[in-house]
């Protein structure tokens, strides 16, 4: 499953927004009706998880924490403790809970982009302040492949 796209929307005053259809039609085809929201790590931007995908990510964390490691266990239980579960309504519309929009510091024009398996959600202006010139990213993107592919064939 992969998610494509730049899709700009609105966010109501009720804290709701419409997933964008094509990232519906992603979901439907592949028999998905939940998601995982979660804010991201690294970014300020919410995260959204098929529940299939969220349930391996989390098969895959727990395989790699030492289960009576206290510091781990602290780090992951705060990690699993800042999700919700998302169901969308018959006209694909979802709560982002108030908390979660301010943390984003997403105001009313929100962005929808599909990377990987996940759907990011971002404010319109923060997203913008996200990425590089075009001309640092072809040459960032150009040594970035050609390291991985240096990689690759050592």
């Amino acid at each position: 499953m992969r998610f494509l796209g730049n899709i700009e929307a609105k966010v109501d005053a009720k804290g709701r927004s419409f997933l964008p259809a094509a990232f519906r039609k992603v979901l439907q085809a592949s028999g998905e009706e939940s998601l995982v929201m979660r804010m991201d790590p690294h970014q300020k931007c919410i995260v959204l998880y098929p529940e299939s995908v969220w349930n391996a990510e989390m098969d895959a964390m727990e395989s790699r924490l030492g289960r009576w490691d206290r510091t781990e266990q602290q780090i992951y239980r705060q990690f699993v403790s800042m999700v919700e579960l998302v169901t969308l309504d018959g006209n694909g519309r979802f709560l982002v809970p108030r908390r979660y929009l301010q943390m984003a510091g997403i105001g009313q024009n929100v962005r929808f982009i599909g990377v990987r398996n996940t759907i990011e959600m971002w404010d319109v202006a923060e997203l913008e302040n996200q990425f590089v010139e075009p001309a640092e990213f072809s040459e960032l993107f150009g040594k970035m492949m050609s390291e991985k592919e240096k990689n690759i064939s050592e």
